[in-house]
């Protein structure tokens, strides 16, 4: 039974800020602006490593030290015991999170939602007034 039971504390931890377009590098992006997505959910992501056929695990009681209001992670089984990769295309952790946020907006359940979203970023009228706040007088 012991054999079963796969240790994923050894297994590599992949939080959604690491590939989230929103956030800066302070806040924990890890991958450039260009080739990350705009607010990844865990969920997606662990559809996006079963589409990459490997095997992961979603924590929900965890949380992102650097935001920690936003829950869960994905733990992603990279390597067999020998050291060799599971995916032969995904060799490292940088490898698997730029796969990740090339798939996360081709997901099912995110093309729907995305078009609305965008058509209203690109109206950007922008604030009327001008920038001069101060004091008034009397």
């Amino acid at each position: 039974m012991d054999g079963e039971i796969p240790n994923i504390k050894k297994w590599v931890v992949l939080y959604p800020v690491y590939i989230n377009s929103k956030k800066t590098i302070a806040e924990g992006r890890r991958i450039s602006t260009i080739k990350a997505c705009e607010n990844p959910t865990c969920a997606e992501i662990g559809d996006c490593c079963s589409h990459l056929k490997l095997s992961f695990a979603i924590e929900i009681d965890k949380a992102y030290p650097r935001d920690f209001m936003q829950r869960g992670r994905v733990r992603v089984l990279l390597k067999k015991e020998d050291g060799t990769p599971h995916n032969p295309a995904i060799s490292s952790r940088k490898e698997l999170m730029l796969r990740v946020a090339e798939l996360v907006p081709r997901h099912p359940g995110r093309t729907k939602k995305q078009e609305p979203a965008a058509a209203a970023s690109t109206s950007g009228t922008g604030p009327s007034k001008s920038g001069k706040g101060g004091k008034k007088k009397r």
